[in-house]
């Protein structure tokens, strides 16, 4: 139990808007809301947190932030130890999403925002919200890494939302694996690598090879860079596997490299 709130809910009748109350015990009973005098239509409260970052703007910061990532999204400004605190304070009068829809409903309303710090908020939502998922909510989630990509988005749905989804559910591997490795869509290829990056002993090598060979020659760099990172991951397991695979396999030497990091420090 949450506790009991009031929310306004705005009706339109013929000659105007007429405002009504109601009282909810939990946020999933009322979907539409009055924040300030607007509408939303949101199954769990993230309008707040947004209004408390766009508080916590800076436009200098915002600037050098965009810049590092090649001026590819606007950014509020708001840097990581800010959002952090910024959520903390959220969560303590809100709560946490308590199930699948309310996470994937607030992601989205997230990640349709301009600003890149949304986005953040968002992908921490999907991984905190791993238990509530299945595969039947993996297709929701690929939305999310195909739509306004870039690495800093797509490596943690990849790795700890699609990741820790799938763990649950070997027996699903192959089909979605075989699936993201031969998608026309790169970042949905670069997930097929990286999914199994923190499964450690449980590593599914003949997966993880044909994800590899599938993009072994390819010039992307994403792909390139993803191929190494699974490998050096690996190589934490199981240093002689990722040693042997190395040498028997004509990687491209930005994958070579990135392999080997781990093993030529030993």
């Amino acid at each position: 139990m949450r506790g009991e709130y009031l929310y306004g809910l705005l009706i339109r009748w013929e000659y105007g808007w007429h405002e009504t109350w109601a009282a909810a015990t939990d946020f999933q009973t009322i979907a539409t809301r009055r924040y300030k005098g607007e509408i939303f239509m949101s199954v769990y409260p993230i309008e707040p947190l947004i209004e408390s970052f766009r508080a916590s703007a800076d436009p200098d910061r915002a600037s050098a932030m965009s810049a590092y990532m090649r001026d590819q999204f606007p950014f509020l400004g708001v840097p990581q130890p800010v959002r952090k605190l910024l959520i903390k304070e959220h969560t303590q009068l809100y709560g946490k999403p308590q199930s699948a829809e309310e996470i994937l409903h607030a992601a989205q309303h997230l990640w349709n925002l301009e600003e890149r710090e949304f986005a953040y908020v968002a992908m921490g939502l999907l991984e905190g919200g791993v238990k509530f998922f299945n595969l039947a909510h993996i297709h929701r989630i690929e939305q999310f890494i195909v739509t306004r990509s870039w690495w800093d988005t797509v490596d943690g749905l990849a790795t700890c939302t699609v990741g820790g989804v799938m763990k649950r559910y070997p027996e699903a591997w192959a089909e979605y694996a075989d699936r993201w490795i031969h998608s026309d869509q790169m970042w949905l290829n670069r997930t097929g690598i990286l999914f199994q990056l923190k499964y450690k002993d449980q590593t599914n090598t003949d997966l993880l090879h044909l994800a590899i060979h599938t993009h072994i020659a390819s010039k992307e760099f994403f792909l390139q860079k993803a191929i190494g990172w699974a490998l050096r991951e690996y190589a934490k397991t199981n240093p002689e596997w990722v040693r042997d695979y190395v040498e028997l396999h004509a990687l491209m030497p930005l994958s070579r490299r990135e392999a080997l990091k781990r093993l030529e420090s030993r």
